[in-house]
């Protein structure tokens, strides 16, 4: 069975091993998350579990959202987001970081970090130009885009600027190093896509045997 929580990125710190090996970790407030749905495939066409993460205020969400939260008999949460592979759950039963153990591998989804509009050297790493005379005036242009007569245009998804960030991330198989159940933290090895705060997903990896 595949295990999944909702969490909320902390930060970065580290941490020592039995050995003195230092271990670099990211720090996530994982639930606890209150099942809102149960999907099946009789009446969804598919198995799906509603969970939701961070309490909000009633005057803060919209009727539709509150009637679910109602129904379930659930205090309203600001996150909602469907996992599957989760069973053994039924609607308002609490998921908590005790579901990951030291030693598990995950698979963490979020939002990455927003640069904004950036150049080809910041985004792609490419080189600049000469810094020579008859070279520019900008040295940190793409520089020659294909032949002059044939094609006669610029190929589709040529490295080019533009919005670098804000889109969806998923790294792989990333190790569990700790599960503290009382502060609601997992502390998982390496670094996770988003900034501080930002809303992330743990799954149990597909890749890892």
């Amino acid at each position: 069975m595949s295990k999944a929580i909702i969490a909320r990125k902390v930060g970065m710190t580290q941490i020592f091993a039995e050995d003195g090996k230092v271990i670099p970790v990211t720090v996530v407030e994982a639930g606890p998350c209150p099942v809102v749905q149960v999907k099946t495939v009789e009446s969804d066409g598919y198995d799906a579990l509603k969970l939701g993460f961070l309490e909000a205020k009633e005057k803060t969400l919209t009727k539709p959202d509150l009637g679910q939260f109602k129904k379930a008999n659930v205090k309203p949460c600001k996150v909602l987001k469907e996992v599957k592979g989760l069973e053994g759950f039924k609607v308002g039963d609490l998921i908590k970081a005790d579901i990951f153990a030291a030693g598990d591998r995950v698979d963490v989804s979020g939002v990455s970090k927003g640069h904004g509009y950036t150049g080809v050297i910041k985004k792609w790493n490419q080189h600049r130009l000469k810094e020579t005379h008859g070279v520019g005036p900008v040295h940190r242009e793409p520089g020659s885009m294909g032949s002059i007569s044939d094609p006669s245009r610029v190929f589709k998804h040529k490295h080019l600027a533009g919005q670098w960030g804000v889109e969806n991330v998923t790294v792989q198989n990333l190790e569990v190093v700790k599960v503290d159940v009382a502060r609601n933290a997992i502390l998982l090895k390496g670094a996770i896509p988003g900034p501080k705060g930002s809303v992330v997903t743990l799954k149990t990896s597909v890749k890892h045997k």
